[in-house]
């Protein structure tokens, strides 16, 4: 009986069981794992997508020959399959309606954006007024015809690239109401409405008469 009893007791304390205490788990703060610190640089990652996109350049807006260029050097150069007359029509209907809408589209743009900008009245040209009638002084040379004499008008300059003095001379016809000049007569005659097929001129003065 006592034999059994020991048996008994062994069998209820196995042998190499530790009845020590387990260790109780370890604060949070002794594991070293901060909850602030693991979510603080999730949100300074997510911080700068904003400011990505706001250094992401907008799109470049191409224009149509650009786009043509760009297409032609992607082009890998094979050949196409063989195609009926009914398909290569059908395809240049479709381009030709694609290209229709575009215009329509560009058009409209156009349209809108010439009615959203403000109208504005033309500048006012310059008033034309009368202009100053050009005054030549020169030389009578004939007093033949009646009320209208022969002026010579003689012009003196310099040359542009020799610098030589080049002497022109040129004669018009004035009009002469009274008959007053005579031939060899130093006038003064203004410019005027025509007042014959020749005369554009009329006698303002005579400045010095003939010796």
């Amino acid at each position: 009986m006592i034999e059994e009893e020991k048996n008994e007791e062994t069998e209820e304390t196995p042998q190499g069981s530790d009845p020590s205490p387990e260790p109780a788990e370890e604060p949070a703060e002794a594991q070293g794992s901060d909850p602030t610190e693991e979510e603080t640089p999730a949100a300074e990652e997510e911080a700068p997508a904003p400011e990505a996109e706001a250094d992401a350049e907008p799109a470049e807006e191409l224009g149509p020959k650009e786009r043509r260029r760009r297409k032609r050097s992607a082009h890998t150069g094979e050949a196409r399959a063989q195609r009926s007359p009914e398909e290569r029509a059908a395809e240049r209907t479709a381009a030709r309606q694609k290209k229709a809408a575009e215009r329509s589209r560009w058009r409209k743009r156009s349209r809108e954006r010439r009615r959203s900008q403000p109208k504005t009245e033309p500048l006012p040209g310059p008033e034309h007024g009368p202009g100053r009638a050009r005054v030549r002084q020169g030389i009578v040379v004939s007093d033949k015809a009646d009320k209208t004499i022969t002026v010579r008008i003689d012009v003196t300059r310099r040359h542009r690239m020799y610098k030589k003095i080049v002497r022109e001379s040129s004669t018009l016809h004035a009009h002469d109401e009274r008959n007053e000049a005579n031939a060899g007569d130093t006038v003064l005659v203004i410019e005027s409405r025509p007042l014959s097929r020749s005369k554009r001129w009329r006698l303002v003065e005579i400045v010095e008469r003939a010796r």
